[in-house]
């Protein structure tokens, strides 16, 4: 899919949302930013968007409930058209101890990264059969994309972004040939702030490339997964080979 002329709608649009959307401007599509707290992210993207020559809203909405995914696509809907491209990244990333798991973390991690994924989906699927096709890109883990956990204190975190990955598939199955939908599964790509150059060296020592990707790399891979035509029900690791080691 050429995305010049379409509307894509980036949900979680911080930090490597904002490369996405500055990419996908520069090829002249237009754009919805949702977001829930990060509301100057959603607007830094939208003044850049516009300047670009592209259309370009923000729009606030709760994506953990179904009733906030319905709003918010009707809101884009309403205002650009589309959505013709769905890419979903919120997601909710902290690290809970196994003994201090509760309820609300568990369904907290599983409703914004999983939950709000399916929700915007179901609500955007019938509008891109209706406008002759579509792309959905979800976002997983490279560690579930490569089938283990490494680290403790994040079980609900790697649960819901295993979960992306048999998202991704069954909706691709569900949805084609009309829509075609795939993952992406970051690696090591942005270095965490406080990040001490002890932990710094040892992520480039695990990463066979040596070094964080970037957001730029993110934003090629989403690209790629838009414009193809014959990928879909896959989850591509964007990772520097984090994986190998």
């Amino acid at each position: 899919m050429d995305p010049r002329g379409k509307v894509a709608l980036i949900s979680g649009g911080a930090r490597v949302g904002q490369t996405i959307a500055a990419t996908l401007a520069t090829r002249g599509c237009d754009l919805a930013l949702t977001y829930n707290r990060s509301r100057d992210s959603a607007e830094e993207s939208a003044r850049r968007a516009r300047s670009l020559g592209v259309r370009a809203v923000e729009v606030k909405a709760d994506l953990s409930k179904p009733k906030g995914a319905a709003e918010a696509i009707g809101a884009v809907h309403d205002k650009l058209g589309g959505p013709h491209i769905l890419v979903c990244m919120a997601s909710v990333y902290a690290r809970v101890p196994f003994d201090s798991l509760d309820d609300r973390a568990w369904r907290t991690n599983l409703d914004v990264d999983l939950s709000s994924a399916f929700h915007l989906a179901r609500r955007a699927a019938p509008l891109m059969k209706s406008a002759g096709g579509g792309r959905i890109v979800l976002f997983s883990d490279w560690l579930p994309r490569s089938g283990r956990p490494r680290y403790r204190g994040y079980l609900p975190y790697y649960v819901s972004k295993a979960g992306i990955i048999g998202l991704t598939e069954s909706l691709a199955l569900e949805l084609a040939p009309a829509i075609l939908v795939n993952a992406v599964a970051p690696g090591p790509i942005l270095k965490p702030p406080g990040f001490s150059a002890k932990a710094d060296a040892a992520v480039r020592k695990a990463t066979p490339l040596g070094r964080w990707g970037g957001p730029e790399e993110i934003a090629r891979a989403v690209l790629f997964l838009i414009e193809t035509e014959f990928v879909t029900g896959e989850c591509l690791r964007v990772d520097g080979g984090r994986h190998l080691h």
